[in-house]
């Protein structure tokens, strides 16, 4: 059997069969990612999320050299916001029928804990039917740091307060050598520290999603490292309690603006699309894989549906931190990613955050409605 074979298969591979599979010719690669894909998930389906960002502060102290979108306390557009202005953004969510939040902000000393449970407590009083899901990794150890808590007591204290879940943010590259390098972010939480805090979240059955950026200039073997960290610990979590990554989300690095920019070589779809049909082959445990629309653009993100990735994404009504570096992809509508994937040659099926369905569109209707055919926000087949 040859390793595309074996790759295509669904079998196990080891961390230097994966590092193999970059010198493939890139569709053969392809091919064989979505083999996987259509073994592991509903072959004609593409789902996707109505949800919206939330970054409910932009005061933080890590200082990434990739982030655009932090601030200092003193700088005239630090802001926290209050929880009427955070409200406000959840029922302009209820109004399209979204069903999450993902929230999350800077590591802002400046707030104390019991802000947060109180952010959640009223949330869940005024939107009780909005899934919150908030605070990344990073975020999750400045409470910690701040209160003298351990990060799982601050995970207990969070959930009962209202967390239903915590994303991924923070873990980019899960190698110490390339996510703390000078140029890159020195003061950034380690990769042990990460996966210890998901693990934690994950024990306690809380939502988690684990995210991964290309660009760094980390080596491929270095990809692969931090795709392995991911896998072992959905074995781990797997086997302990069954509670484990819902999904798998990669993107490449956006530069343009921030301190890093002209410091990493430049990454493009090509490596995207790669590292996506890897990721989707070696991590044989993450049933869903999420295409990339805000940073990579609709084509290449509609690609990324034949390279392994079964979900679009969301509509993500808010985004504030890709776009600061360059990504020119912000939001979109619900009509727009139906669009995308149908014309990708997938069925659309709205779900919610946990991957269940929630509908399926009436794509008849769509085609029926004259207000969207005018607009063009929906193709006729």
């Amino acid at each position: 059997m040859t390793l595309l074979q074996k790759a295509a298969s669904g079998e196990r591979l080891t961390s230097v069969e994966a590092v193999e599979l970059y010198d493939l010719p890139l569709f053969e690669l392809a091919a064989a990612a979505d083999a996987v894909r259509r073994l592991r998930t509903e072959p004609d389906t593409v789902t996707y999320l109505i949800d919206r960002n939330i970054n409910y502060s932009n005061i933080c102290t890590i200082a990434c050299s990739f982030c655009g979108f932090y601030r200092t306390r003193r700088q005239a557009d630090a802001y926290t916001l209050s929880f009427e202005e955070i409200g406000a953004k959840v029922a302009e969510l209820e109004a399209v029928g979204g069903t999450r939040i993902l929230m999350q902000g800077g590591v802002n000393p400046y707030l104390p804990f019991d802000w947060y449970l109180q952010l959640l407590a009223y949330l869940k009083t005024n939107h009780p039917n909005v899934r919150v899901e908030a605070f990344s990794p990073e975020e999750i150890k400045g409470m910690a740091r701040l209160t003298g808590m351990s990060s799982l007591k601050v995970l207990e204290e969070l959930k009962r307060a209202g967390l239903d879940g915590l994303p991924g943010g923070g873990g980019e590259m899960l190698v110490d050598e390339v996510r703390r390098a000078r140029h890159v972010a020195p003061a950034r939480i380690s990769a042990d520290e990460w996966i210890d805090i998901m693990a934690e979240a994950q024990s306690l059955g809380l939502y988690t999603t684990a995210t991964m950026v290309i660009g760094f200039g980390e080596t491929v073997a270095q990809r692969v490292e931090s795709m392995l960290r991911v896998r072992e610990l959905q074995d781990a979590s797997l086997a302990s309690h069954g509670n484990a990554f819902s999904a798998f989300i990669s993107w490449n690095l956006q530069s343009e603006g921030v301190r890093i920019e002209n410091k990493v070589p430049s990454v493009g779809a090509f490596d995207y699309l790669q590292n996506l049909a890897v990721s989707r082959i070696f991590i044989d445990n993450v049933q869903n894989f999420q295409a990339s629309w805000p940073t990579m653009g609709y084509k290449v993100a509609q690609t990324a549906l034949h390279f392994g990735a079964n979900d679009f994404g969301s509509t993500m009504l808010e985004e504030n931190v890709v776009s600061q570096a360059g990504a020119s992809h912000q939001s979109t509508s619900e009509a727009e990613i139906i669009r995308q994937i149908v014309d990708a040659g997938f069925r659309p099926k709205q779900r919610d955050s946990l991957y269940n369905i929630v509908r399926e569109p009436d794509l008849d209707a769509m085609r029926n409605d004259v207000s969207t055919a005018d607009t063009g926000a929906f193709p006729v087949l």
